[in-house]
């Protein structure tokens, strides 16, 4: 399928709602840009008020008949999409590559990852939607767990093959229906994935995928959240952005799940594997051109083993990474990235490795870089570049390295490198991140583990039962004779 339709000789990706693709209005078209090469990869339909509501209706009109679906019949459909992500991968990579300038195996990757988290769901379903029978005296109590509604699903750019399949599988697995809105960077990508669950088998209506453009995306979420079949929201993104989607659902009194950005600390003691440490954290801050919410960006390294693991950290990024991660997906954000960096060298921080230079004529690919003796008050202190760079802090000691970690607005991932594994679960405890893992990089995800943020990394939780339950609700049911 090639999942477009044709206007005045442009391919257009269209708004695909109640299963089916939806009518062009040629005057709401706007084009999708390659940004690593600046040429045009096609267009795409931007949807208005009324096409984000009729999608909401036939999300609301699906969910009697999806919600009293059998859990063995949702599971086969799920499990139906982890095959089908699984073979066609490199189709998905290759797409995702064309619109995001990603490498195309990174998004195959990503889509093998995403098949295994939704195996995961799948067999989860049964024991997240089991209820409870609470003792009482003189009254037969079930607390009963139930689908909480129609939910609208904001997915991000970043890692479009993973991060949708993964949101949408946990919803669907709890027995409600989806309103998609994806990225307006990768919108065919999107279509792609809701392919899949629709050749798995998903009823329509089930599953629809809306697309906005920057300017008109306020009122249009506004209109979703507001409409009152809309009973949660899920937002994967910035915390700017997530802020203001969170300040929406609280005029609504709707419920919303954030996986916001992070600032993600890597904390090198000095018992360390050095070498292991330096490569894990140069990868973690350099792969796909940093713009992971997990990417490692402050490394912090007890100053009895500083100077060795700087010689290390630096032959890694001279050795291996010297010719680039890849590219940005906007020109913007390499521009934001690079304006970062160099704010910072002005207020006197200094490179260690790279030196946070343009490396193709589309200024869109910038050479992997690690900065050290950061300014205080730099603003890259605790802003998420989203780029190919991280910060080297020195400290005293791991009391030092803790304080210095903690120090941030963000949550979401850590890492402890250190050969007692005793002493990094007691450093685990008191790092201030939803995930923490020790001698692993900051980017590690498993299936069953939960990903959660907390601070400014936002709340709740994603990936298997614990990704279930964010959308089921319980309901209270009393008997007597």
């Amino acid at each position: 399928m090639s999942f477009f339709l044709e206007h005045a000789g442009k391919q257009v990706v269209p708004l695909w709602y109640d299963g089916e693709d939806c009518n062009l209005n040629p005057n709401n078209i706007f084009e999708v840009i390659h940004a690593a090469d600046g040429t045009v990869a096609h267009h795409a339909q931007s949807a208005s008020v009324a096409d984000a509501q009729a999608a909401v209706d036939a999300a609301q009109a699906a969910f009697s008949t999806w919600s009293a679906t059998s859990i063995p019949e949702r599971r086969a459909v799920l499990l139906k999409v982890a095959d089908l992500l699984t073979e066609r991968a490199d189709v998905l990579g290759v797409m995702q590559a064309r619109e995001t300038s990603s490498a195309p195996s990174y998004g195959s990757y990503l889509a093998k990852v995403a098949s295994a988290n939704i195996r995961e769901v799948a067999s989860q379903i049964t024991t997240a939607c089991t209820g409870s029978l609470p003792p009482d005296q003189s009254t037969t109590i079930m607390v009963t767990k139930q689908a909480i509604g129609p939910v609208l699903i904001i997915s991000p750019w970043n890692s479009p093959t993973v991060l949708g399949p993964r949101s949408i599988a946990a919803a669907l697995a709890a027995g409600c229906t989806v309103v998609l809105k994806a990225s307006e960077l990768c919108p065919r990508t999107y279509r792609m994935l809701c392919q899949v669950f629709a050749d798995a088998g998903l009823p329509r209506g089930v599953l629809n995928q809306i697309v906005v453009k920057r300017d008109d995306a306020p009122s249009v979420t506004e209109a979703i959240i507001s409409h009152p079949a809309i009973r949660k929201v899920e937002f994967i993104g910035s915390a700017a952005v997530g802020s203001l989607v969170a300040q929406t659902c609280a005029r609504h009194l709707t419920p919303i799940l954030l996986e916001l950005g992070g600032k993600a600390p890597a904390i090198v003691c000095r018992d360390a594997n050095l070498a292991k440490a330096a490569a894990t954290c140069a990868f973690g801050a350099f792969v796909h051109h940093g713009q992971i919410c997990m990417s490692t960006e402050r490394i912090i390294v007890v100053q009895e083993v500083s100077e060795e693991f700087s010689k290390l950290l630096k032959k890694e990024v001279n050795e291996k990474w010297y010719h680039g991660a890849g590219s940005a997906a906007t020109t913007a954000f390499a521009t934001k990235a690079h304006a970062l960096l160099d704010e910072a060298l002005r207020d006197g921080a200094e490179y260690l490795a790279g030196e946070n230079t343009y490396i193709d004529e589309a200024k869109t690919s910038l050479r992997p870089t690690i900065v050290t003796k950061l300014a205080r008050d730099s603003r890259l202190r605790d802003l998420e570049s989203f780029g190919p760079s991280a910060t080297l802090y020195v400290v005293e000691n791991e009391d030092e390295a803790l304080r210095v970690a903690n120090d941030s607005a963000y949550g979401l991932s850590g890492a402890i490198w250190t050969s007692d594994v005793m002493k990094g679960l007691a450093l685990s405890k008191k790092l201030e991140c939803g995930m923490v893992h020790v001698n692993a990089g900051t980017m590690a995800d498993f299936p069953t583990m939960a990903i959660q943020g907390v601070k400014g990394s936002g709340w709740g939780s994603n990936n298997g039962v614990y990704g279930i339950e964010e959308f089921l609700v319980t309901k209270s049911v009393t008997l007597q004779g």
